[in-house]
């Protein structure tokens, strides 16, 4: 079903209908403007944090400790949402001072045990998918803030299909990130290289680097 039709069988807003579809993952995704069976997708099931977190950890875990190289003292730094990241977040040093901007409560987590981070937590509307919230205000606070490296978590990557992930929700925030960074890091592990998962927020060549456990690829 189109989602604009099913807003208006509903009487609700199409943001409604995509929320909804955000809080049921393994029922039902969001592709090419139509609500679909989220195992019609190629590519397996829908997405869920608890499923996904064990799901080569230790490669996620090498591909966030390249990234935390490039972590500097007094900078603004946006941490994405998902299971890859965490580990960036606990590898900042104690004597680090940082301002992170998250979405998720799984890094919040982290965070805020670090007593020289000034954590900015994005709030809004909670998706338990990926632990994470979303709201037109967190998008807001994203373009006016002066974000000096952006590191970006994905599905997802394809040369010719770009960069992907499950949820539709993560999409205008992770754009939004993106837009304010004068750097741009996109951290995954390898086994999401040559995957395509359903919904495009990127091409890969808008990134600077591409990082994974194998080390950091150099992109502009």
């Amino acid at each position: 079903m189109r989602l604009r039709d099913a807003a208006t069988l509903l009487d609700v807003s199409e943001m409604t209908v995509r929320r909804d579809i955000a809080a049921s993952p393994g029922t039902f995704t969001y592709l090419g403007g139509y609500i679909v069976r989220a195992s019609d997708v190629p590519n397996g099931a829908g997405y869920t944090i608890d499923e996904e977190k064990d799901h080569f950890a230790q490669a996620k875990a090498e591909a966030s400790a390249v990234a935390a190289r490039l972590l500097a003292d007094n900078e603004t730094i946006f941490i994405d949402c998902g299971t890859t990241l965490t580990t960036l977040a606990r590898l900042i040093p104690g004597d680090m001072h940082l301002t992170v901007l998250c979405y998720s409560l799984n890094v919040a987590e982290i965070l805020r045990r670090k007593t020289n981070v000034r954590m900015i937590l994005l709030g809004g509307v909670y998706a338990p998918s990926s632990d994470s919230f979303s709201s037109n205000e967190s998008i807001e606070t994203l373009r006016r803030m002066g974000i000096n490296k952006a590191f970006i978590s994905a599905g997802g990557v394809d040369e010719a299909r770009g960069v992907t992930c499950w949820n539709f929700h993560e999409v205008a925030i992770k754009q939004a990130a993106m837009e304010s960074a004068v750097e741009r890091h996109l951290v995954v592990d390898a086994s999401k290289l040559g995957k395509v998962k359903a919904v495009r927020f990127s091409q890969l060549d808008q990134f600077d680097s591409l990082i994974t456990e194998k080390g950091m690829e150099v992109r502009k």
